[in-house]
Protein backbone atom coordinates (compact mmCIF):
# COMPACT_ATOMS: atom_id res chain seq x y z
CA UNK A 1 0.00 0.00 0.00
CA UNK A 2 3.05 2.51 0.64
CA UNK A 3 4.44 1.44 -2.45
CA UNK A 4 1.15 2.61 -4.35
CA UNK A 5 0.60 5.48 -2.65
CA UNK A 6 4.07 6.69 -3.17
CA UNK A 7 3.59 5.99 -6.62
CA UNK A 8 0.28 7.85 -7.08
CA UNK A 9 1.77 10.14 -5.60
CA UNK A 10 5.19 10.65 -7.94
CA UNK A 11 2.05 10.63 -10.85
CA UNK A 12 0.69 13.60 -9.67
CA UNK A 13 3.74 15.46 -9.27
CA UNK A 14 4.85 14.81 -12.70
CA UNK A 15 1.69 15.85 -13.91
CA UNK A 16 1.51 19.07 -12.31
CA UNK A 17 5.29 19.61 -13.45
CA UNK A 18 4.58 18.88 -16.68
CA UNK A 19 1.55 21.47 -16.64
CA UNK A 20 3.68 24.07 -14.83
CA UNK A 21 5.97 23.38 -17.85
CA UNK A 22 4.06 24.12 -20.52
CA UNK A 23 2.48 27.31 -18.87
CA UNK A 24 5.88 28.22 -18.96
CA UNK A 25 7.16 27.37 -22.17
CA UNK A 26 5.85 30.26 -24.27
CA UNK A 27 7.16 32.95 -22.21
CA UNK A 28 10.47 30.74 -22.01
CA UNK A 29 10.59 29.86 -25.81
CA UNK A 30 10.32 33.86 -25.96
CA UNK A 31 12.89 34.59 -23.44
CA UNK A 32 15.47 32.50 -25.52
CA UNK A 33 14.70 33.91 -28.69
CA UNK A 34 14.49 37.37 -28.25
CA UNK A 35 17.16 38.06 -25.13
CA UNK A 36 19.29 35.12 -25.27
CA UNK A 37 19.72 34.06 -29.19
CA UNK A 38 20.83 38.02 -30.12
CA UNK A 39 23.72 37.77 -27.46
CA UNK A 40 26.04 35.86 -30.77
CA UNK A 41 25.80 39.12 -32.27
CA UNK A 42 27.95 41.01 -29.09
CA UNK A 43 31.06 40.13 -31.46
CA UNK A 44 29.66 43.13 -33.58
CA UNK A 45 30.92 45.46 -30.83
CA UNK A 46 34.74 44.04 -31.57
CA UNK A 47 34.36 43.91 -35.41
CA UNK A 48 34.63 46.39 -38.33
CA UNK A 49 31.07 45.02 -39.42
CA UNK A 50 30.90 45.04 -42.93
CA UNK A 51 28.44 43.28 -45.73
CA UNK A 52 29.98 40.14 -46.50
CA UNK A 53 30.08 41.39 -50.65
CA UNK A 54 29.81 37.62 -52.51
CA UNK A 55 26.66 36.52 -50.46
CA UNK A 56 25.50 39.30 -47.61
CA UNK A 57 23.99 37.86 -44.63
CA UNK A 58 23.92 38.28 -40.70
CA UNK A 59 26.09 35.05 -40.27
CA UNK A 60 28.37 35.78 -43.65
CA UNK A 61 28.86 39.47 -42.14
CA UNK A 62 29.85 38.90 -39.01
CA UNK A 63 32.00 35.74 -40.22
CA UNK A 64 33.77 37.84 -42.83
CA UNK A 65 33.92 41.14 -40.51
CA UNK A 66 37.68 42.05 -39.71
CA UNK A 67 38.25 42.35 -35.61
CA UNK A 68 39.15 45.81 -34.50
CA UNK A 69 39.57 44.91 -30.56
CA UNK A 70 38.16 47.82 -28.64
CA UNK A 71 38.55 50.71 -31.17
CA UNK A 72 34.66 50.63 -31.75
CA UNK A 73 34.08 52.09 -27.71
CA UNK A 74 36.41 54.86 -28.65
CA UNK A 75 33.70 57.30 -28.78
CA UNK A 76 32.37 56.63 -25.78
CA UNK A 77 35.38 58.32 -23.80
CA UNK A 78 37.54 59.86 -26.67
CA UNK A 79 34.31 62.09 -28.52
CA UNK A 80 34.04 65.93 -28.67
CA UNK A 81 31.71 65.83 -25.87
CA UNK A 82 32.13 62.61 -24.33
CA UNK A 83 32.97 63.52 -20.97
CA UNK A 84 29.97 66.17 -21.21
CA UNK A 85 27.57 63.43 -22.19
CA UNK A 86 28.84 60.77 -19.32
CA UNK A 87 28.57 63.71 -16.56
CA UNK A 88 25.09 64.54 -17.70
CA UNK A 89 23.91 60.97 -17.60
CA UNK A 90 25.24 60.02 -14.22
CA UNK A 91 23.52 63.05 -12.97
CA UNK A 92 20.05 62.70 -14.29
CA UNK A 93 19.82 59.16 -13.44
CA UNK A 94 20.87 59.77 -9.77
CA UNK A 95 18.33 62.55 -9.59
CA UNK A 96 15.87 60.67 -11.14
CA UNK A 97 16.01 57.99 -8.87
CA UNK A 98 15.99 60.26 -5.69
CA UNK A 99 13.19 62.52 -6.48
CA UNK A 100 11.42 59.33 -7.78
CA UNK A 101 11.84 57.40 -4.91
CA UNK A 102 10.88 59.95 -2.30
CA UNK A 103 8.36 61.42 -4.48
CA UNK A 104 6.37 58.29 -4.92
CA UNK A 105 7.19 57.11 -1.50
CA UNK A 106 5.31 60.29 0.13
CA UNK A 107 2.60 59.95 -2.42
CA UNK A 108 2.04 56.20 -1.54
CA UNK A 109 1.55 56.88 1.37
CA UNK A 110 -1.11 59.39 1.81
CA UNK A 111 -2.86 57.26 -1.38
CA UNK A 112 -3.00 54.63 1.50
CA UNK A 113 -4.62 57.27 3.99
CA UNK A 114 -7.29 58.30 1.55
CA UNK A 115 -10.50 56.28 3.62
CA UNK A 116 -12.62 56.82 0.60
CA UNK A 117 -11.59 53.40 -1.93
CA UNK A 118 -13.57 55.42 -4.63
CA UNK A 119 -11.19 58.22 -4.30
CA UNK A 120 -8.17 56.54 -3.56
CA UNK A 121 -8.69 54.06 -6.94
CA UNK A 122 -9.52 57.47 -9.15
CA UNK A 123 -6.11 59.17 -8.06
CA UNK A 124 -3.93 55.79 -8.56
CA UNK A 125 -5.32 55.89 -12.04
CA UNK A 126 -4.68 59.58 -12.75
CA UNK A 127 -1.42 59.28 -11.27
CA UNK A 128 -0.40 55.71 -13.19
CA UNK A 129 -1.94 57.16 -16.86
CA UNK A 130 1.01 58.90 -17.73
CA UNK A 131 3.08 55.89 -17.65
CA UNK A 132 1.60 55.11 -20.82
CA UNK A 133 1.67 57.75 -22.78
CA UNK A 134 4.77 58.19 -25.56
CA UNK A 135 7.11 61.21 -25.36
CA UNK A 136 6.02 61.47 -28.69
CA UNK A 137 2.69 62.75 -27.51
CA UNK A 138 4.01 64.38 -24.19
CA UNK A 139 7.17 66.33 -26.24
CA UNK A 140 4.06 68.26 -29.02
CA UNK A 141 2.13 69.31 -25.26
CA UNK A 142 5.86 70.77 -23.77
CA UNK A 143 6.17 72.19 -27.22
CA UNK A 144 2.87 73.97 -27.14
CA UNK A 145 4.06 75.68 -23.63
CA UNK A 146 7.26 76.69 -24.51
CA UNK A 147 7.78 77.18 -28.38
CA UNK A 148 9.42 79.91 -28.92
CA UNK A 149 6.69 82.36 -31.33
CA UNK A 150 2.99 80.80 -30.44
CA UNK A 151 4.03 79.21 -27.18
CA UNK A 152 1.90 79.70 -24.19
CA UNK A 153 5.04 80.50 -22.12
CA UNK A 154 6.96 81.96 -24.73
CA UNK A 155 6.79 85.45 -23.44
CA UNK A 156 8.63 84.49 -20.54
CA UNK A 157 11.43 82.80 -22.16
CA UNK A 158 13.08 81.49 -24.82
CA UNK A 159 13.01 78.00 -23.55
CA UNK A 160 14.73 76.06 -26.77
CA UNK A 161 18.14 78.70 -27.28
CA UNK A 162 18.81 78.73 -22.86
CA UNK A 163 19.44 75.51 -21.44
CA UNK A 164 19.68 76.40 -18.00
CA UNK A 165 15.95 75.57 -16.75
CA UNK A 166 15.98 72.28 -18.67
CA UNK A 167 17.09 69.76 -15.84
CA UNK A 168 13.94 71.34 -13.87
CA UNK A 169 12.22 70.26 -16.91
CA UNK A 170 13.14 67.20 -17.62
CA UNK A 171 13.06 66.23 -14.06
CA UNK A 172 9.67 67.41 -14.07
CA UNK A 173 8.30 65.51 -16.75
CA UNK A 174 10.25 62.32 -15.92
CA UNK A 175 8.06 62.37 -12.23
CA UNK A 176 5.42 63.09 -14.57
CA UNK A 177 5.30 60.12 -16.11
CA UNK A 178 6.99 57.73 -14.04
CA UNK A 179 6.21 58.09 -10.29
CA UNK A 180 2.86 56.49 -10.59
CA UNK A 181 4.33 53.34 -11.64
CA UNK A 182 6.71 53.86 -8.85
CA UNK A 183 3.92 54.95 -6.53
CA UNK A 184 1.90 51.80 -6.97
CA UNK A 185 4.58 49.27 -6.20
CA UNK A 186 4.54 51.27 -3.03
CA UNK A 187 0.98 51.07 -2.36
CA UNK A 188 1.05 47.61 -3.10
CA UNK A 189 3.94 46.76 -0.34
CA UNK A 190 2.12 49.42 2.41
CA UNK A 191 -1.08 47.11 1.52
CA UNK A 192 0.75 44.39 2.81
CA UNK A 193 1.48 45.71 6.39
CA UNK A 194 -0.43 43.72 9.39
CA UNK A 195 -2.71 46.59 10.30
CA UNK A 196 -2.50 45.48 13.64
CA UNK A 197 0.63 47.41 14.02
CA UNK A 198 -1.11 50.80 13.74
CA UNK A 199 -3.41 49.94 16.25
CA UNK A 200 -1.13 49.19 18.92
CA UNK A 201 0.86 51.89 17.89
CA UNK A 202 -2.22 54.00 18.10
CA UNK A 203 -3.15 52.94 21.61
CA UNK A 204 0.31 53.69 22.24
CA UNK A 205 -0.82 57.79 21.22
CA UNK A 206 1.72 57.27 18.29
CA UNK A 207 0.83 60.08 15.98
CA UNK A 208 0.35 59.64 11.98
CA UNK A 209 3.33 60.83 11.66
CA UNK A 210 5.25 58.08 13.78
CA UNK A 211 3.68 55.79 12.67
CA UNK A 212 5.05 55.93 9.06
CA UNK A 213 8.56 57.15 10.43
CA UNK A 214 8.49 53.76 12.79
CA UNK A 215 6.05 51.34 11.34
CA UNK A 216 5.55 52.08 7.75
CA UNK A 217 9.07 53.16 6.59
CA UNK A 218 10.77 50.45 8.24
CA UNK A 219 8.68 47.81 6.37
CA UNK A 220 8.80 48.86 2.97
CA UNK A 221 12.39 49.74 3.19
CA UNK A 222 13.86 46.47 1.60
CA UNK A 223 11.64 46.82 -1.44
CA UNK A 224 12.98 50.89 -1.72
CA UNK A 225 15.92 49.13 -1.51
CA UNK A 226 15.35 46.56 -4.36
CA UNK A 227 14.02 49.27 -6.52
CA UNK A 228 16.74 51.40 -5.69
CA UNK A 229 19.40 48.57 -6.66
CA UNK A 230 17.42 47.71 -9.87
CA UNK A 231 17.74 51.48 -10.90
CA UNK A 232 21.27 51.71 -10.02
CA UNK A 233 22.12 49.30 -12.62
CA UNK A 234 20.89 51.63 -15.40
CA UNK A 235 22.94 54.29 -14.02
CA UNK A 236 24.85 55.18 -17.65
CA UNK A 237 21.39 54.34 -19.42
CA UNK A 238 18.90 57.05 -20.62
CA UNK A 239 15.67 57.28 -21.64
CA UNK A 240 15.95 58.38 -25.21
CA UNK A 241 12.29 59.69 -25.75
CA UNK A 242 12.75 62.20 -22.88
CA UNK A 243 15.93 63.30 -23.90
CA UNK A 244 15.31 63.63 -27.96
CA UNK A 245 11.89 64.22 -28.44
CA UNK A 246 11.44 66.40 -25.71
CA UNK A 247 14.01 68.89 -26.56
CA UNK A 248 12.97 68.98 -30.19
CA UNK A 249 16.74 67.86 -31.04
CA UNK A 250 17.87 71.35 -29.94
CA UNK A 251 21.34 72.25 -30.78
CA UNK A 252 21.81 74.91 -28.05
CA UNK A 253 20.28 72.46 -25.72
CA UNK A 254 22.93 70.11 -26.32
CA UNK A 255 25.05 70.79 -23.27
CA UNK A 256 22.41 70.28 -20.50
CA UNK A 257 20.77 67.87 -22.63
CA UNK A 258 22.86 65.29 -24.08
CA UNK A 259 23.15 61.79 -22.70
CA UNK A 260 24.39 58.56 -23.35
CA UNK A 261 21.33 57.42 -25.75
CA UNK A 262 21.31 60.74 -27.54
CA UNK A 263 24.68 60.96 -28.03
CA UNK A 264 25.15 56.90 -29.42
CA UNK A 265 22.27 58.43 -31.75
CA UNK A 266 24.34 61.40 -33.05
CA UNK A 267 26.86 59.53 -33.56
CA UNK A 268 25.64 56.54 -35.39
CA UNK A 269 23.68 58.62 -37.86
CA UNK A 270 26.50 60.75 -38.76
CA UNK A 271 28.76 57.31 -39.24
CA UNK A 272 25.95 54.90 -40.76
CA UNK A 273 28.55 52.44 -42.37
CA UNK A 274 29.41 52.28 -38.66
CA UNK A 275 26.29 52.24 -36.76
CA UNK A 276 25.67 48.51 -35.99
CA UNK A 277 29.34 48.69 -34.69
CA UNK A 278 29.05 51.70 -32.25
CA UNK A 279 25.52 50.79 -31.09
CA UNK A 280 26.45 47.50 -30.34
CA UNK A 281 29.44 48.46 -28.29
CA UNK A 282 27.67 51.21 -26.82
CA UNK A 283 25.16 48.49 -25.81
CA UNK A 284 27.92 45.76 -24.53
CA UNK A 285 29.37 48.84 -22.60
CA UNK A 286 25.70 49.93 -20.97
CA UNK A 287 25.51 46.18 -19.75
CA UNK A 288 28.61 45.32 -18.66
CA UNK A 289 28.51 48.63 -16.35
CA UNK A 290 25.06 48.13 -15.19
CA UNK A 291 25.81 44.71 -14.01
CA UNK A 292 29.31 45.66 -12.20
CA UNK A 293 26.99 48.31 -10.50
CA UNK A 294 23.79 45.93 -10.02
CA UNK A 295 26.60 43.86 -7.89
CA UNK A 296 28.59 46.57 -6.12
CA UNK A 297 25.29 48.02 -4.56
CA UNK A 298 23.98 44.86 -3.32
CA UNK A 299 27.52 43.87 -1.99
CA UNK A 300 27.24 46.91 -0.11
CA UNK A 301 24.01 46.55 1.33
CA UNK A 302 24.88 42.96 1.71
CA UNK A 303 27.39 43.92 4.29
CA UNK A 304 25.04 46.56 6.01
CA UNK A 305 22.11 44.38 6.26
CA UNK A 306 22.36 40.86 4.38
CA UNK A 307 18.44 40.76 5.12
CA UNK A 308 17.83 43.63 2.57
CA UNK A 309 20.24 42.49 -0.31
CA UNK A 310 18.96 41.21 -3.48
CA UNK A 311 21.21 38.25 -3.50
Amino acid sequence: MDTLARRKKRTANIRRTMAITVMMLPGAIWLIVIRYLPMFGIVMAFQNHRPYTPNPGFFNNIINSPFVGLRNFEFIFFGDRAWNMISNTLIYNMVFIVTTTVIGVAIAVILTEITSKFFAKVYQTLMFFPFFISWVVASYFLFAFLEPTFGLLSDVRDWYMDPTGWPVILTSANLWKNVGFTCIIYVAAIAGIDPGMYEAAAIDGASKWKQTWYITLPTIKPMIIILNILAVGRIVMADFGLFWNLTMDSGPLQRATEVFDTYVYRVMISNVAGAADFATAAGLFQSVIGVICIIGVNALVRKINPENAMF
